[in-house]
């Protein structure tokens, strides 16, 4: 299963609606997690890199993701993460 990461302007995120959607904040910790829908989230800071199966992802601020249901995975967040996020 593949992660899908884009870059985004805020701006971009803004017109989209993105930023009407709830926040979710971490601070640097490491956790394994099981998508049980599919997740679309905008980084507004920090980074994290997400452990899978098919390889590591390396996720910053600007990027917008999308985390396929089924997904297992580690997140080891190297600085603190707020994100939008949307379960589909």
């Amino acid at each position: 299963m593949k992660v899908e990461i884009k870059k985004m302007d805020y701006k971009d995120a803004m017109a989209a609606g993105i930023t009407d959607w709830p926040v979710w904040s971490k601070e640097v910790s490491r956790f394994d997690w099981e998508y049980d829908s599919e997740e679309h989230c905008y980084i507004l800071e920090g980074k994290v890199v997400v452990e899978t199966e098919d390889g590591n992802y390396e996720i910053e601020a600007g990027d917008y993701v999308i985390f396929p249901q089924g997904l297992r995975c580690t997140w080891d967040i190297k600085s603190a993460i707020r994100k939008h996020y949307d379960f589909k």
